[in-house]
């Protein structure tokens, strides 16, 4: 793994995340026993490379990413990057709204599922 990419990515994370919570993902996973560079490939990969490509800002790198993750049902997912959301300035009605929007292609099932986990993180910022 590349100690630049690691880095890029942690600087980039931090604008999703706080530096207490960047500082955890990569010390306190409850994964690292079980799959040790999970994390690391997250962190190196996912925001080292990925989100740190240009032509999407924060906020429309998480409607995406929050797009996909409800297409899969990955509600505790879901419930990350909804914080994220938060943390980059989407509001609750974007972030609602964009959930809405997937009911014509992924069913009423998943939107429901989704808007669930959302809540969830939405009453708790409130």
């Amino acid at each position: 793994m590349s100690t630049e990419r690691i880095e890029a990515g942690l600087v980039k994370i931090k604008e999703y995340v706080s530096e207490e919570e960047a500082e955890r993902m990569m010390t306190a996973d409850a994964l690292i026993e079980l799959a040790p560079d999970l994390r690391k490939y997250i962190v190196e990969f996912a925001y080292g490379e990925i989100y740190s490509r240009p032509g999407l800002d924060s906020k429309q790198r998480q409607l995406v990413t929050l797009a996909s993750l409800v297409t899969q049902g990955a509600t505790t997912q879901i419930q990350t990057h909804v914080k994220r959301a938060l943390t980059v300035g989407l509001t609750k009605t974007e972030i609602v709204e964009s959930i809405m929007q997937l009911i014509p292609y992924v069913g009423f099932p998943r939107v429901q599922t989704a808007l669930t986990a959302a809540q969830e993180i939405l009453e708790q910022e409130k």
